[in-house]
């Protein structure tokens, strides 16, 4: 089978990603997936990297369109993973606040050259976008 990829440095890190990350931890993989690689994850982790420990109405006025649900549901899994960490304080109100862990700085880090390379590259995404001819089926 020919590799599509041939820069050498990039096989080689697949080669080494596939021996960590072998068919015993598939489930691990995915869940890991589903939830850093959603867009409302990725807002979170970048809110928190880039302006600091929140609280949730912050994080949520922060966040445009997402829902408190969601938000919930997303810190959670980040917590669950160890990318946020959540600190309760014994106040009236309590007060809780959100922070990127070691780890979810060391994700911020990897993600942000995706970023980069979607805004450098947001012309040509506009004009595929307005190019774009779909075929309705008959």
């Amino acid at each position: 089978m020919e590799k599509l990829i041939t820069d050498e440095k990039i096989v080689k890190a697949w080669d080494d990603i596939c021996k960590v990350l072998n068919k015993d931890h598939d489930a691990l993989k995915s869940d890991i997936l589903n939830h850093v690689g959603n867009k409302w994850s990725l807002f979170i982790v970048h809110a928190l990297g880039i302006d600091g420990r929140m609280r949730f109405s912050a994080l949520q006025d922060h966040i445009n369109g997402i829902s408190q649900k969601m938000l919930t549901k997303c810190l959670r899994e980040l917590e669950r993973d160890g990318l946020v960490s959540r600190s309760v304080y014994a106040e009236v109100p309590p007060r809780v606040e959100y922070a990127l862990t070691n780890l979810g700085i060391g994700l911020l880090e990897q993600v942000t050259p995706l970023w980069l390379w979607i805004a450098n590259n947001i012309g040509q995404f506009k004009d595929s976008r307005a190019n774009y001819k779909h075929i309705t089926p008959v």
